[in-house]
């Protein structure tokens, strides 16, 4: 029973020492890991923070391109009649906006929702408009009718998504 005393008086604290050990060497490698982590996300953020507004400007660009306002007045209705018309608005559109659709990855999950939904509510107020018109009259009634219908809304959905995105970049940025 000595001798069992004797090796636990030896063994005891040289156990505890090696816990001891273990316990900060693992503290050590923990807060390592984190430091490191942190360095590298911070030389991270230097180059995607560009990257990261210049998609935002894509996008505000797009949301501007399609309201009616400037859609209108970059795609001509001359010559066209109100289907032809509503066809090549709504081609605009799409193209516009699979031209931006790889921006998607640098954009919230909420704002990029509200670019989606602008855009489609846009290629819906056109379709709309031009369901209650002649398809056979001239381009542009199309486009006096789809500017009054823009000034009647309170804020157009473009207009909404482009709020969010300059509060977001405010927050963020």
């Amino acid at each position: 029973m000595e001798i069992l005393i004797e090796v636990l008086k030896y063994s005891l604290p040289s156990l505890f020492l090696l816990l001891l050990c273990y316990m900060m060497l693992t503290n050590f490698m923990e807060n390592e890991e984190k430091r490191r982590s942190y360095f590298l996300k911070k030389e991270t953020q230097k180059s995607s923070l560009p990257i990261r507004l210049q998609a935002y400007e894509r996008i505000s660009m797009f949301l501007e391109r399609i309201t009616p306002e400037r859609l209108l007045l970059r795609v001509s209705s001359q010559g066209l009649t109100v289907q032809e018309y509503r066809k090549l608005l709504v081609s605009n559109i799409r193209q516009e906006f699979e031209h931006n659709l790889s921006q998607q990855i640098y954009l919230s999950e909420d704002a990029w929702k509200l670019v989606v939904n602008s855009k489609s509510a846009t290629v819906g107020i056109i379709n709309n408009v031009a369901g209650e018109m002649d398809p056979k009259a001239d381009g542009f009634q199309l486009s006096k009718t789809l500017l009054n219908k823009a000034m009647e809304m309170e804020t157009f959905p473009t207009k909404k998504a482009l709020i969010f995105l300059k509060g977001e970049v405010r927050r963020d940025f």
